[in-house]
């Protein structure tokens, strides 16, 4: 293989990103002016599980601020591969052991998936540890059958008020998940309730983080601020790895 090789397929994978980047970019303003909104509200997260560091850098450069990761080893290791670090947010945003809360402070800007009292403690002391402050949003489940994380809608005022209460953790808002194989606009509103009683107990608590690639219309609909999208942007994950 000549040396030309790998750079002529960065180049193509840099090409192939900035496309997609736009694609989603068009649909997120379609979406906030069908909503009446500003597509400055609106934060894109790139989901970089099962990709490499040299697509988060491509990312970066393409001008992508936010990153978001769902496995704790492979995160820690990608990111101390990844050379434009300091211009990324990195959020976490999968499932976590309070036995891993050490290990994503040392690279996480914001945890997502925070859904139980266990994980405050556990996330409080390891920040405390760093010398940080983190950014934390109370996951919620819109459909606990699914076994996918969050706490239920009646319970997260009070999860919300023991982060705002802990010494080095910031409360930002919620996340969740749509259900599977459901119409995601009225679990969407769902979230849009719960969030707005949590804001007027904790004003600064004004994000909600949801939408992926397959309902981010929806999602900006019923108000998301931070939109969590992956295939959309990187492709398929299964062709790149």
């Amino acid at each position: 293989m000549s040396a030309g090789a790998p750079l002529a397929e960065a180049g193509d994978r840099r090409a192939e990103l900035a496309r997609n980047l736009a694609a989603v970019h068009a649909r997120i303003e379609a979406a906030c002016a069908a909503a009446g909104r500003d597509p400055a509200e609106v934060t894109l997260i790139a989901v970089t599980k099962f990709f490499h560091a040299a697509d988060v850098d491509l990312l970066a450069e393409l001008g992508v601020r936010a990153v978001g990761e769902n496995r704790d080893q492979e995160a820690a290791a990608k990111f101390a591969e990844v050379t434009r670090r300091a211009d990324l947010r990195v959020h976490f945003i999968g499932q976590l052991q309070s036995n891993k809360a050490h290990s994503v402070v040392s690279y996480a800007d914001v945890v997502q998936s925070l859904d139980r009292p266990k994980l405050v403690g556990a996330l409080d002391r390891a920040a405390g540890r760093a010398g940080r402050r983190l950014e934390v949003l109370v996951q919620v489940a819109l459909d606990e059958a699914e076994g996918r994380g969050g706490v239920p809608p009646a319970q997260a005022p009070a999860l919300a008020d023991a982060v705002a209460g802990s010494e080095h953790l910031d409360l930002r808002g919620v996340m969740a998940v749509a259900p599977l194989g459901a119409d995601p606009a009225p679990a969407f509103a769902r979230l849009r309730h719960v969030a707005d009683g949590i804001r007027a107990a904790h004003p600064d608590a004004s994000w909600i983080s949801a939408g992926m690639s397959g309902d981010l219309e929806q999602a900006v609909a019923h108000g998301a601020t931070h939109l969590r999208v992956g295939t959309a942007i990187l492709g398929s994950r299964q062709s790149h790895r």
